[in-house]
């Protein structure tokens, strides 16, 4: 396999665009801030809503994360999968609503379409258009050929479930099946022909929605029979992607818990004195480190891929990533106590995201 560089290629772009992401949620995404954005009303009876700052969202364009990864003939930054990786990790310590991490996913599907369609929609990801998968059917499945959509030329029905910021994109990215095997189409959300059905999920900063497309016209990214290696090709950067983000939010989790543990007192002592709460801490410590090595890992080994070995070898690492993140999301519940008491100190916010991101995203074993 090809030699790794030092830091996992970390180098002085990805620590300043790592420290401005840091900057950025520290000034504008508070915990107070988030949780009475998205969770003041705690009726559990209240309507499904989709709750996102778009100024925020016009600000973090112009800073470029949008393009990071997006390759510089399409318009974009052409910097690593790694900086991805920062930008995410950030932003699952803030929990930040947004399809930030949607139209990450969505663009490194388009980087393997190979197609002028694929080019100019990654310009558009570029220029600040949130985008998101639309491929996985009614039991949750990421097979391809598994679908529920169907395609006519470029005309599209059926259903796509379990679409992830589906009321804040403006694209989908669809995967269909045709006569000569599974195609990816680009739809406009607004298209006549689109219904989208929001979900009721636990997690109070993303929303889910199935989407119903009857006779929509789409616009053809992967021809018929390609689809499906263009989502293969693209699912250890998705892998890898949706880890660093339960990286962050597992790092949270375990700040504001050591915090927790060092001044409530309990029989005259803080409850971080007992052995009973600091060891679990620091067990949880090293899973939120081996996970965090394991995704950095994965993203600089598809970075210096080469031969298609050393792209196998770099999807093996993105799976492990994956599948650490999903065992660390229940592991991290674990020191939080009470669903309730979670509400009211805000961790609900974090942990529901790890949860969801577990339940919701592709798991190592495809």
């Amino acid at each position: 396999m090809t030699e790794q560089p030092k830091n996992f290629g970390f180098g002085e772009d990805e620590t300043m665009l790592k420290d401005s992401a840091a900057k950025f949620f520290a000034d504008n995404c508070s915990a107070d801030k988030i949780h009475s954005q998205v969770a003041e009303d705690p009726n559990i009876h209240r309507s499904i809503e989709c709750i996102w700052d778009k100024g925020l969202w016009q600000q973090i364009t112009e800073l470029g994360w949008t393009a990071a990864c997006v390759p510089e003939e399409a318009g974009g930054l052409g910097m690593p999968l790694v900086a991805a990786v920062a930008i995410a990790e950030e932003a699952g310590k803030a929990a930040f609503p947004s399809p930030l991490i949607s139209t990450m996913i969505a663009s490194f599907v388009l980087k393997e379409c190979h197609s002028d369609a694929a080019t100019k929609a990654l310009g558009d990801v570029a220029s600040g258009v949130p985008m998101t998968l639309a491929v996985t059917n009614k039991l949750g499945s990421w097979e391809p050929s598994d679908t529920d959509v169907a395609a006519a030329g470029t005309t599209l029905n059926g259903t796509a479930y379990f679409v992830q910021d589906a009321q804040k994109c403006d694209r989908f990215v669809v995967s269909a099946t045709t006569p000569k095997g599974v195609a990816l189409f680009l739809v406009d959300a607004n298209a006549a022909g689109v219904s989208i059905t929001p979900d009721g999920i636990i997690d109070l900063t993303r929303d889910q929605a199935h989407v119903e497309f009857k006779n929509v016209e789409a616009i053809e990214l992967a021809a018929p029979g390609t689809g499906e290696a263009s989502l293969a090709s693209a699912l250890p950067a998705i892998q890898t992607i949706i880890t660093a983000d339960m990286v962050g939010a597992g790092e949270w989790l375990l700040q504001t818990t050591v915090d927790y543990s060092t001044t409530r007192v309990q029989f005259d002592r803080p409850l971080g004195f007992f052995q009973a709460v600091k060891h679990p801490l620091v067990n949880v410590m090293l899973e939120i480190d081996r996970c965090k090595s394991l995704a950095y890992n994965a993203a600089c080994a598809l970075d210096v891929a080469e031969s298609q070995s050393d792209k196998d070898e770099a999807a093996k690492f993105a799976h492990m990533a994956k599948a650490n993140g999903g065992r660390n999301g229940r592991i991290l519940i674990k020191p939080r106590g009470t669903i309730s008491r979670r509400y009211w100190l805000h961790l609900g916010m974090l942990c529901t995201p790890v949860l969801q991101t577990t339940d919701a995203q592709p798991n190592a074993i495809r």
